[in-house]
C-alpha cells in the first residue's frame, strides 16, 4: 500500500496554498496571528512568544497580508502589532471593491488627543535625556501638563475629574499602563513606547502648531465634551 504524502508535499502541488497549508503545519503560526488580531504583543510580557514572532515574521506578514492587515515590529521597543494597510490608487484594480478594512478607524475625543500629544512630546524629552528605559508619570503630572493649556479661571474640579476619565480611556488604548503595587493615595502610569508607533516624527515636527491649535480650541469652550 502506497505512503500518504504528507502535508507539506501538497504546498508545490496546490497553487497560492502555501501561506495556508503553512498555518496547518506550523500551529505557532496560527498562534501568532490569533494572538495579534487580539492585541499589541510585547517582548516584556511573553518572551517565548516574541522570539517565535521574530523567526516567523515574514510568514506573519505574507498571512496577515491576505486580509489586508500589515505587521508593525519594532524590534529595538519590544513590540508588534497588526494595523490596517494603506491603500494607494496603485493598488486599486478597475472593477474589484477596495478591501474593507478589518481595523475600524476610532474618532478620539479632544481631551484624549491632547492628553496624548502631550505624553508623546514627554516621551521624546525623555529619551533625548537618555538614562532610564520607562517613563512614569503620576496623574498629577499630567495634571500639570494640562493646566499650562487651559484659559485661566478654569475649573480645576472639574479638569481633575476629566483627567481620570482620559486617563482611564489612554490605558483602555494601551498607551498608559497603570502601575501595580500601588497604595490607594498613588496613580502612577507607565508611558507605553507603543506610542511612538502612532504619533511619529513627522507629526512631531508640526507639535507646537498643533499645540497652538489645541490651546486655542481649549480657550474657545472646545475643551468641555
Amino acid at each position: 500500500m502506497k505512503d500518504l504524502p504528507d502535508l507539506e508535499d501538497y504546498q508545490e502541488e496546490i497553487p497560492g496554498s502555501n501561506t495556508a497549508v503553512q498555518a496547518l503545519v506550523e500551529p505557532n503560526l496560527t498562534n501568532l496571528v490569533v494572538g495579534l488580531l487580539k492585541g499589541v504583543i510585547y517582548q516584556e510580557n511573553d518572551g517565548p512568544t516574541w522570539s517565535t514572532l521574530l523567526k516567523l515574521q515574514a510568514r506573519v506578514r505574507d498571512y496577515v497580508a491576505v486580509i489586508g492587515l500589515e505587521l508593525i515590529l519594532d524590534e529595538a521597543e519590544g513590540y508588534a502589532f497588526l494595523r490596517a494597510k494603506t491603500q494607494t490608487t496603485d493598488d486599486v484594480i478597475e472593477g474589484v471593491e477596495p478591501i474593507q478594512r478589518l481595523v475600524a478607524r476610532r474618532p478620539l475625543s479632544f481631551p484624549v488627543s491632547l492628553t496624548l500629544a502631550l505624553l508623546r512630546k514627554k516621551l521624546a524629552e525623555f529619551d533625548a535625556r537618555g538614562g532610564e528605559s520607562r517613563l512614569v508619570l503620576s496623574k498629577d503630572d499630567v495634571l500639570e501638563m494640562m493646566k499650562v493649556f487651559l484659559p485661566e479661571g478654569s475649573n480645576e474640579v472639574k479638569l481633575v475629574t476629566q483627567i481620570d476619565a482620559t486617563l482611564n480611556k489612554i490605558v483602555d488604548l494601551g498607551f498608559l499602563r497603570r502601575l501595580k503595587g500601588q497604595s490607594s493615595r498613588q496613580d502612577n502610569f507607565e508611558v507605553r513606547r507603543i506610542l511612538k508607533a502612532f504619533v511619529d516624527a513627522q507629526w512631531l515636527s508640526d507639535f507646537d502648531e498643533r499645540l497652538a491649535q489645541y490651546q486655542q480650541k481649549l480657550a474657545d469652550g472646545a475643551g468641555d465634551d
